[in-house]
């Protein structure tokens, strides 16, 4: 998979977002990632597509995540976004796997190469898996932590 060093970077960590819902979530962070040129043009429907289709949210053992994503051709250049929100934003279940997920954390992945995706994802459920390594992603304040504590632990 792509340099991690280059997926995760400070700029695109975003803290105390106030969205009432998954497609609030999308909507900022186009607006974010489009004048970076990390997306491509039709991204915002493309992840709301998706994700009406493929839910992300997951009820992990240490905190409730969301892992929204879309094909590899709306990724302009390859990233990993963090958005913490104010309070959880609920997603439906991945795979329809048990009741809505009041995520805590959502990782939106933009992974351009095949098979990137898969890989990345079960690095990130394996971090939410564990309650201390959890409590370090998610106990982050500026967006340099955020980055050093998924790092250390991707």
């Amino acid at each position: 998979m792509a340099d991690n060093e280059a997926l995760f970077t400070p700029e695109l960590v975003f803290f105390d977002w106030e969205c009432a819902t998954p497609a609030e979530v999308f909507a900022r962070l186009e607006g974010e990632l489009a004048p970076r040129g990390y997306i491509c043009t039709g991204w915002l429907d493309a992840v709301r597509t998706r994700e009406d289709a493929y839910p992300t949210g997951l009820a992990m053992p240490a905190a409730n995540i969301a892992i929204p994503h879309t094909d590899p051709g709306f990724v302009a250049k390859p990233y990993i976004a963090v958005v913490k929100p104010a309070t959880s934003v609920t997603f439906n279940a991945m795979a329809g796997m048990g009741a809505p997920v009041p995520a805590q954390i959502v990782i939106n992945l933009g992974i351009a190469e095949p098979g990137g995706q898969v890989e990345a994802l079960q690095a990130l459920m394996n971090i939410f898996m564990d309650a201390d390594v959890a409590a370090d992603v998610l106990g982050q304040t500026t967006p340099q932590g955020m980055v050093d504590a998924i790092r250390r632990h991707f």
